[in-house]
């Protein structure tokens, strides 16, 4: 066995293994102890984080960080990772902020000149834009990580009634048009909620006792479907222009079923909850001309008292 196969095998088996000494690895890749000593500093100067412990129980072992072997990319696959990663920068925070920052360093300083060269062209020519909000979500790795070990968080949270603390086992978190949320069983409805990221002010191991829910079922994908509050729904007709069209699919989360028409006009047909009717008549209002309301009449109704109460500010 080559040596620099020999140093991937023997990073990927100090990875899985954890604790070990040399004589266990001398003998499982068959060469001598000062051998695999040499490859062990190696692997230190490396980076992988090894730590040695003297004595008679003693020996070597990862710490938690621990490092991947090398993988092999070709150009477009290194080129579609490195833009990959590159468009997160439009976040002002993430769950692993520092870490992605390092990794992108990481991979383009280890490409090779060309595929850098290339990389640098196309920097101002590709991007994938959203978004930037100044609103703060610096919990996001906390949620996240209780989210993975379904644990339960106490958050004081920012409502339209104030501050309160809130016990909650989130479910995972998102992205949406630059914010953060994070759905999640809350322990004071007794159901499912979707909060917003920027309105947790913190978030901290909960205290109170409260045992964790089995949801290890539960995602992203189909949390909704396990919440007890059922809404009551209203079905919604809108004209859109070419315009309007654009800005339904770009704003409207999830994206709306538009029925299109040749001129890139279309209408927007479905049902919606009653209890959005106040953010749909704000949303239309902010369109304009490019949407006309159909149906409901309770929503063009709620248009009109926004219009009105405009009306008498600026009269």
């Amino acid at each position: 066995m080559s040596k620099s196969k020999r140093l991937i095998e023997l990073m990927m088996t100090v990875n899985r293994m954890r604790k070990f000494t040399v004589r266990e690895l001398a003998d499982q890749f068959g060469v001598s102890s000062r051998t695999i000593l040499r490859d062990l500093q190696e692997l230190s100067e490396l980076g992988v984080p090894l730590y040695s412990e003297v004595g008679p129980h003693g020996g070597y072992q990862v710490l938690k960080e621990r490092v991947l072997p090398p993988i092999a990319f070709s150009e477009e696959e290194a080129v579609a990772m490195f833009f990959a990663s590159h468009a997160l920068r439009h976040y002002l925070f993430l769950p692993f902020e520092a870490e992605s920052s390092t990794a992108l360093q990481k991979f383009y300083y280890y490409m090779p000149g060309d595929v850098r060269d290339r990389i640098d062209q196309m920097k101002n020519r590709v991007d994938f834009l959203t978004h930037t909000r100044q609103q703060k979500a610096e919990s996001l790795g906390a949620l996240l990580d209780a989210a993975v070990d379904q644990r339960v968080v106490t958050v004081l949270y920012e409502s339209r009634e104030g501050y309160a603390a809130r016990s909650i086992q989130p479910v995972g978190i998102y992205a949406s048009n630059g914010f953060w949320y994070c759905p999640a069983y809350c322990f004071l409805r007794n159901d499912f909620r979707l909060f917003r990221c920027d309105r947790m002010q913190s978030v901290a191991c909960d205290t109170t006792g409260i045992e964790p829910r089995d949801h290890r079922h539960i995602h992203l994908g189909n949390w909704r479907e396990y919440g007890t509050e059922k809404s009551v729904y209203i079905r919604m007709v809108v004209d859109l222009s070419r315009e309007g069209v654009q800005r339904c699919e770009s704003e409207l989360c999830p994206v709306p079923h538009i029925d299109m028409q040749p001129d890139g006009s279309g209408q927007l047909d479905q049902n919606v909850p009653v209890s959005e009717m106040l953010y749909f008549a704000k949303f239309f209002i902010g369109l304009g001309n490019e949407a006309t309301v159909k149906e409901p009449q309770e929503l063009v109704d709620r248009m009109k008292g926004i219009l009105t109460e405009m009306m008498v500010k600026y009269g």
